[in-house]
C-alpha cells in the first residue's frame, strides 16, 4: 500500500507539474491588466463633445497633443488614442438666442462655420482621424488605426424654419441634432426654460418626421419631460440621449427620471452618460464661484463678436482657476450607470462625456483619461460584454437601427 501510494503521488506530480509551470509564467490579470485589455479590445465611441468650439479658433490644432492643464483643451487627436477612444460625435453647437428670421439666418451660418471647421480639421488630418457616416465607415477606420469623428447637431435653433437644413445638415455629415439647448426654441420646450409650447412644436414634429426619413438619430437630451415623452410618440425609430444622466442620482432638471429611463429602453433607444460634475452630484456651496459665475453669465448674449467670446471664455478660465470647483469622481459617474443599468437594462446605457463643453471630474478631465471609466466598470463587476455594449455597442446598434429604417423607406 505504501509503494502504491508513493507510485500514485509521484505521478500526480509529474502530471500537475506543466500546469503548475503554465501557472507560474501565466499569472492572473491584475484589475488594471483586465481593464486595459477589454479598453483596447472594445469600439469606443463617446457621443458628445464641443471640440468644435475650439478647433474654430484660431491657433487651436486638434492634430497635436494640447495640455489639458495649461490650455484647457479635453479633446484632440493624439490623446482620443492615448486614452484608448476610437470615436466620438462632435457638435455643432449654437447657443439659443431669439426666435425670429434675423436671429435664424445669423446662427444658421454660424452652424455652417463649425460644419467647415470639423471637416477642415479632419482633412488637415488625415493620417490620424476620419469622418464616418455609419458604423461600418468607423469599424473600418478603427481597423486602419484611425480615430473617428462623426457629427451632431446640438441644438435644432440652427433649422430656422426651413425644413430643408435638415437635409443640408445631413448631407454635411450630422447623424443627430439634439432638438434644443438650455432655453425653448421653434422646436420644442426645454427642460431648464418654462413651459411655452407645452411639449414639442408643430415644427418640431416635422422635423423629427424628417429626420426619421433621413435616417437621423432624435437627440432628447435638454428638452423638457413633455417634450421628450412627445418626442417617443413621435418617433418611429429609437431616440438618444447624447449626454444626460440619472435624476434619481442627482436631482438636475436636464437629467432622467426613472419612469423617463423605463420608456426610452422600451423605445429601445439609449441614455448616454454625461461627466458634467453638476449633473453628477450636487454640487458643494460656494458663494463667491457662484456669484462669480452668475454675473459672467449675465454678460452673454446671443449676438456676441468672436473678440467678446474670445474674453468671455478667459474670463471664465480665470474664474475656474481663482474659485476652483470641488468635482465628482468616476466613482460618482458609475454610481449613475449602475443605477440606469438596474432600470433601463445594460443594452440600454453608453457614454456621451460633453467634454470641451463643461465635462469632466476629478479622475477623467480629458479623452485621454478614459481608460479609468473601464477601470471603475471592471471594478464593479460588468463583463467584458456589457462594457464592450456600454462603451459604443449600445449607441452604434440604434445608429444601424435608424439607418435601416431610412434605407427600408427609399
Amino acid at each position: 500500500m505504501i509503494h502504491q501510494f508513493t507510485t500514485l503521488t509521484i505521478a500526480l506530480a509529474f502530471i500537475c507539474l506543466p500546469f503548475q509551470n503554465t501557472m507560474a509564467k501565466n499569472p492572473p490579470e491584475t484589475l488594471l491588466q483586465k481593464a486595459q485589455r477589454i479598453h483596447e479590445k472594445a469600439l469606443t465611441v463617446d457621443s458628445h463633445t464641443d471640440t468644435p468650439l475650439r478647433i474654430s479658433r484660431p491657433g487651436f490644432d486638434a492634430g497635436i497633443h494640447n495640455d489639458f492643464a495649461t490650455t484647457g483643451s479635453c479633446y484632440d487627436y493624439p490623446r482620443m488614442k492615448e486614452g484608448g477612444l476610437d470615436g466620438a460625435f462632435f457638435a455643432v453647437f449654437t447657443s439659443q438666442g431669439k426666435c425670429n428670421e434675423e436671429a435664424y439666418t445669423k446662427i444658421y451660418n454660424t452652424a455652417l462655420g463649425l460644419f467647415d471647421a470639423i471637416h477642415q480639421s479632419v482633412q488637415k488630418n488625415t493620417k490620424l482621424v476620419g469622418i464616418a457616416l455609419n458604423p461600418d465607415q468607423f469599424r473600418k477606420l478603427a481597423k486602419e488605426g484611425k480615430r473617428t469623428v462623426f457629427i451632431g447637431v446640438e441644438n435644432g435653433y440652427p433649422l430656422g424654419t426651413n425644413l430643408n437644413r435638415v437635409q443640408e445638415f445631413y448631407d454635411l455629415g450630422a447623424r443627430y441634432i439634439t432638438l434644443c439647448h438650455v432655453k425653448n426654441n421653434q422646436l420644442c420646450d426645454s427642460s431648464n426654460d418654462t413651459i411655452a409650447a407645452g411639449g414639442v412644436t408643430s415644427f418640431g414634429k416635422e422635423v423629427i418626421k424628417e429626420m426619421n426619413r433621413l435616417g437621423m438619430m432624435v437627440d432628447v437630451s435638454h428638452i423638457s419631460d413633455r417634450s421628450f415623452y412627445d418626442v417617443l410618440k413621435l418617433s418611429k425609430t429609437p431616440v438618444i440621449a447624447s449626454h444626460s444622466c440619472s435624476r434619481a442620482m442627482c436631482d438636475n432638471p436636464r437629467n432622467l427620471s426613472n419612469d423617463m429611463l423605463k420608456a426610452l429602453s422600451a423605445n429601445g433607444g439609449v441614455v448616454q452618460m454625461c461627466i458634467l460634475s453638476d449633473y453628477v452630484k450636487k454640487p458643494t456651496p460656494n458663494p463667491e464661484r457662484d456669484a462669480a459665475m452668475k454675473a459672467l453669465r449675465a454678460k452673454y448674449t446671443s449676438d456676441m463678436t468672436d473678440e467678446q467670446m474670445a474674453a468671455i471664455r478667459k474670463e471664465r478660465d480665470d474664474l475656474n482657476r481663482k474659485y476652483p470647483q470641488k468635482l465628482a469622481t468616476v466613482s460618482d459617474v458609475v454610481d449613475h450607470i449602475d443605477h440606469m443599468v438596474k432600470i433601463a437594462g445594460v443594452d440600454h446605457v453608453g457614454i456621451g462625456t460633453d467634454l470641451d463643453g463643461g465635462g469632466g471630474v476629478a479622475d477623467c478631465q480629458d479623452v485621454s483619461q478614459m481608460l479609468n471609466i473601464t477601470i471603475e466598470l471592471v471594478k464593479r463587476g460588468y463583463s467584458e460584454e456589457d462594457i464592450d455594449k456600454i462603451w459604443g455597442g449600445n449607441l452604434m446598434r440604434v445608429m444601424t437601427q435608424v439607418e435601416k429604417y431610412a434605407l427600408a423607406k427609399k
